[in-house]
């Protein structure tokens, strides 16, 4: 699709779509990550966040669209929001199991180097529960990729959602098909690259 649909050429839509996923599911990791590992080491946090986190992660991510078009409106923001709702409870709970599986004598061995809180979360924790945090992150990508081209069709004026909307509406099925598949890629390519980021880690873990 060289030829301009919806205000873009295919590869632009795919370019926004792209940087809101980006953003999104970035944050989700930054602050996902993190928190699951915090979470899997003082039992306070864990107290504090897990019935407010369990409130709110059962909700579709979908269901935000008409906050995140009220309170961000249709640019990025409120794409960005969307995503990070479906991006954000899988890197979360994955972090936090792979924290709280780590084997004993590792931390009892932090314990007694006398080794601090965030040395322990980012030096035994982290390594230790890489695998764990990796399958988190591909479950968030597809789910926040998804969240992406639902929100685009309801809440955005260009991207794969709203290209494949307008296309619906031209009664354009070739252009819906080619946007279909598009988005299938585009999933294929980045689950490929989180793939490859968990051996990059594992193999940084065992040197």
């Amino acid at each position: 699709m060289d030829k301009p649909f919806a205000g873009a050429t295919l590869p632009e839509h795919m370019a926004a779509s792209l940087k809101r996923f980006g953003m999104g599911f970035g944050l989700a990791a930054l602050v996902g990550i993190p928190l699951g590992l915090s979470m899997g080491w003082f039992r306070l946090l864990d107290d504090v966040i897990t019935p407010i986190f369990d409130g709110v992660r059962f909700i579709a991510p979908v269901a935000w669209v008409p906050f995140a078009a009220l309170w961000f409106g249709t640019g990025i923001g409120g794409p960005t929001l969307i995503i990070f709702a479906g991006a954000f409870p899988p890197c979360l709970i994955n972090a936090y199991r792979g924290a709280r599986n780590v084997e004993v004598r590792y931390l009892e061995a932090a314990s007694m180097l006398g080794v601090g809180s965030f040395k322990t979360i980012t030096e035994v924790l982290f390594p230790a529960a890489v695998p764990s945090i990796i399958a988190g992150l591909r479950i968030g990508a597809g789910l926040g990729w998804l969240s992406l081209v639902g929100a685009e069709l309801i809440v955005a004026s260009s991207g794969m959602g709203n290209l494949i909307l307008r296309a619906q509406s031209a009664l354009a099925t070739d252009t819906v098909m080619v946007g279909m598949i598009a988005i299938g890629a585009i999933g294929v390519v980045i689950d490929i690259l989180i793939r490859r980021l968990e051996k990059v880690l594992l193999r940084h873990r065992n040197v």
